[in-house]
């Protein structure tokens, strides 16, 4: 048995410094191919996904930008210079983003709750592809990603989610150490 995949789960860590390369089109397209095969049930294929690379980055740092002084105007807040220049060079912390949506269509048997997992299952296996290649890759979300500016600045329909921001590229400098779990602690026999 080969456990080569598995020692490379176990060793998976976030990269949050990147730099380029990126991949390229070939070595992404196998990365896309691993978030395809996420489970599916229904095969409804509950996920698309957005590349933002080179200056397209500049742009979604615009629309950060816009969408959360929309919002701060909205509260009565006013951002300062520090939150300004932080939210336009947020897309520029990797060569490269992919934006992850889940794209849920109703169906009887398939919980809308199941279909975003699905993309976030894709995601995961994009980080482990990326780090296979010999790349990393850090999975970001936060208050922009709910964004209802963000979302439709980016083309998001009534139906979908961004599920994150899939920064990557090349790490730079040492992965952080990530201590290992006691299996233990988490997982119990239910009887």
């Amino acid at each position: 048995m080969d456990t080569s995949l598995v020692e490379l789960l176990c060793q998976r860590v976030s990269s949050p410094r990147l730099v380029e390369p990126a991949p390229n089109a070939q070595e992404l397209e196998k990365v896309f191919k691993s978030a395809l095969r996420a489970p599916d049930h229904m095969m409804l294929r509950p996920w698309r996904y957005l590349v933002i690379a080179g200056e397209a980055r500049d742009k979604l740092g615009q629309l950060f930008l816009k969408a959360s002084q929309s919002l701060a105007e909205a509260t009565g807040e006013e951002l300062n210079e520090f939150k300004i220049e932080k939210l336009q060079a947020m897309p520029l912390r990797a060569p490269m983003i992919v934006v992850a949506i889940a794209s849920v269509t109703e169906h009887s048997k398939v919980p809308n709750e199941e279909q975003i997992l699905s993309c976030g299952v894709g995601v995961g296996y994009m980080l482990v592809a990326l780090q296979a290649l010999g790349y990393g890759g850090i999975w970001r979300t936060g208050d922009i990603a709910l964004n209802k500016e963000v979302c439709q600045g980016l083309g998001l329909k009534q139906n979908e989610s961004i599920v994150g921001f899939l920064y990557l590229g090349t790490p730079a400098g040492e992965l952080k150490s990530v201590p290992e779990l006691d299996v233990d602690d988490y997982v119990k026999v239910w009887a």
